[in-house]
């Protein structure tokens, strides 16, 4: 159950940063949440990853679980 909470979670920030991009005007700030995006994304495609709490993170995640 804690999977499902954690993936709605995820669902949700993937939606809040693609409102965000779609506001924001500055181009680097665009380039940014595009790559937080696309980042939170994979993490979803990945069910046993998606557990992350942020894209910067989720690098660190990828390694842990290879052990």
């Amino acid at each position: 159950m804690d999977d499902d909470k954690e993936q709605r979670e995820l669902q949700e920030r993937v939606m809040r940063y693609r409102v965000m991009e779609r506001e924001v005007t500055d181009p680097l700030a665009i380039g940014l949440l595009h790559d937080i995006v696309t980042e939170l994304e994979a993490a979803l495609e990945q069910p046993d990853r998606y557990s992350c709490k942020s894209p910067a993170a989720i690098s660190d995640c990828r390694a842990k679980r290879k052990y």
